[in-house]
C-alpha cells in the first residue's frame, strides 16, 4: 500500500508509538511519516520516540488543538500518515529556530536548492510543494508567508501548531526534537499529481470595513472606516457594542482575492481595540462575512477534487480550531469526520492556516491523486 493512516489514544508514549508502528507497517519503506499529536503528550518524548520508530523515513509533525484521521475527529490522540516513494519522490526539511524578526528565507531555500539542484525562484510549482508548520504562539506567520511568497512560486501550505486551547506552549517536531519559537519547512517533490483544496464556509455581505488605524504587531485594529473598530463592526451588523462579540465566529471579515475570501477572525475586544487571530494591515479593505453550511461546503470541495483526480490517495487537512469549535457547538464533529471516511486523511485543529498567506476559519488541504 502507498499510504496508510493511523491513530492512537494510548496515554503512554511507548504504547502509543508502538500502536502507530503496528498500524503503519503495511507501508514497508515509508519515505515520509507525518504526525500530529495532542499537547497532552510530553513533547520531547513523543518527538524522540517517533523518530526512532520510523528511522528510515523523514519524520516530522507538530502539537495540536485536536486531531483528524480518516472518518474521525479526535482529541488527546496522535494521528500519523506514512507515504511511500510512489507518492513522495523526495523530501527535505528545515527547522528555523528561533524565529527572528528579520527573516532570511534565502538561507532556508539554499538548503532546498542544494538538495534538489534547483533555484527556488524558478522552481516549477507543479513539481514541488511545501508544507510549513509554525509554533502557533509565535505571531510570525504573516511575515514568513509574505517573504516566501515573494521568493518563490512554490506553494507552501500548512498550519500553526496548537496546545489544546491552553495558549501556553506549542511545538513543531523534526529530527527527533521538539521545538518552540520555530518554523518548520518541508519541500516535497511528489511522484504523483497534487493540488491544494481551500475551503471556508462563508457568504459575503454587502458591508465593507476599511482598516484605517491598526497595530500590526499586536494584530489589533483601532479604527475601521475612521471610527472605533468595534463601533464600526457593530454598526455593520446592526448590533449593539455590548453584544456584538457574540457574532465574532459567525461574522468574521474577509480579504477578497479573486472573489475568494481569506478570512480574518476577531478574537476579542481589548481597550476598545479589536484583536484578530491574524494581522490586518492599514488600508486593507475587508468584506463582512456570514457563516454558511460547513459540512456541505467541505463535502462539495472534496467531491470536486475527487472528480478532477479520479481518486484521492492522501489528504492532509490543516483545519482551523474555530471551525472545530463551531462543529462542536452544533454537534457536527462526527458528521464532518465522515466526509473523509474513504480517503486516507490526517490533519489537526490549528491556530491558523497557511496558504498564500495566513488566515483563519479555513481548511487548507494538500491532496495527492491516485
Amino acid at each position: 500500500m502507498h499510504t496508510i493512516t493511523a491513530y492512537t489514544s494510548h496515554t503512554e508514549v511507548p504504547a502509543a508509538v508502538a500502536e502507530l508502528q503496528d498500524q503503519l507497517k503495511l507501508v514497508s519503506q515509508p519515505k515520509c511519516v507525518l504526525y500530529f499529536a495532542s499537547a497532552s503528550y510530553p513533547s520531547e518524548k513523543i518527538a524522540a520516540a517517533m523518530e526512532e520508530a520510523f528511522s528510515g523515513a523523514t519524520v516530522f509533525g507538530c502539537s495540536t488543538a485536536g486531531e483528524i484521521v480518516s472518518g474521525k475527529m479526535l482529541k488527546h490522540s496522535i494521528v500519523a500518515m506514512a507515504l511511500d516513494q510512489s507518492i513522495i519522490g523526495d523530501i527535505v526539511i528545515q527547522a528555523v529556530s528561533p524565529i527572528e524578526e528579520q527573516i532570511d528565507v534565502s538561507s532556508v531555500f539554499s538548503v532546498f536548492e542544494k538538495h534538489y539542484h534547483i533555484s527556488m525562484r524558478d522552481a516549477d510549482p507543479t513539481q514541488y510543494v511545501g508544507i510549513i508548520l509554525f509554533d502557533g504562539l509565535s505571531f510570525a506567520e504573516e511575515r514568513w508567508m509574505d517573504k516566501i511568497g515573494n521568493a518563490t512560486d512554490v506553494v507552501f501550505i500548512g498550519g500553526s501548531a496548537g496546545d489544546d486551547l491552553k495558549f501556553s506552549r506549542t511545538y513543531v517536531y523534526a529530527h527527533g526534537r521538539a521545538y518552540t519559537n520555530t518554523v518548520l519547512l518541508a519541500l516535497l517533490k511528489p511522484n504523483c499529481k497534487f493540488d491544494i483544496i481551500k475551503t471556508q464556509s462563508f457568504q459575503t455581505l454587502p458591508q465593507q470595513l476599511i482598516a484605517t488605524k491598526v497595530e500590526e504587531a499586536h494584530r489589533a485594529v483601532i479604527e475601521f472606516n475612521n471610527k472605533p473598530a468595534i463601533t464600526a463592526y457593530a454598526e455593520a451588523l446592526g448590533k449593539s457594542i455590548d453584544t456584538v462579540a457574540e457574532s465574532f465566529m459567525s461574522n468574521p471579515l474577509g480579504l477578497m482575492v479573486g472573489g475568494e475570501p481569506y478570512v480574518r477572525s476577531p478574537q476579542r475586544i481589548s481597550d476598545g481595540k479589536m484583536i484578530f487571530y491574524c494581522t490586518i494591515k492599514e488600508g486593507m479593505d475587508l468584506q463582512v462575512l456570514q457563516s454558511s453550511d460547513m459540512i456541505r461546503d467541505t463535502r462539495e470541495a472534496i467531491l470536486e477534487k475527487k472528480n478532477e483526480f479520479g481518486e484521492l490517495q492522501a489528504l492532509i487537512n490543516f483545519h482551523c480550531i474555530l471551525r472545530t469549535l463551531d462543529l462542536e457547538s452544533h454537534g457536527l464533529t462526527e458528521e464532518y469526520g465522515h466526509i473523509f471516511d474513504h480517503i486516507p486523511t490526517i490533519g489537526f485543529s490549528t491556530y491558523g492556516e497557511e496558504y498564500i498567506g495566513h488566515m483563519n476559519q479555513t481548511a487548507t488541504m494538500l491532496a495527492f491523486a491516485a
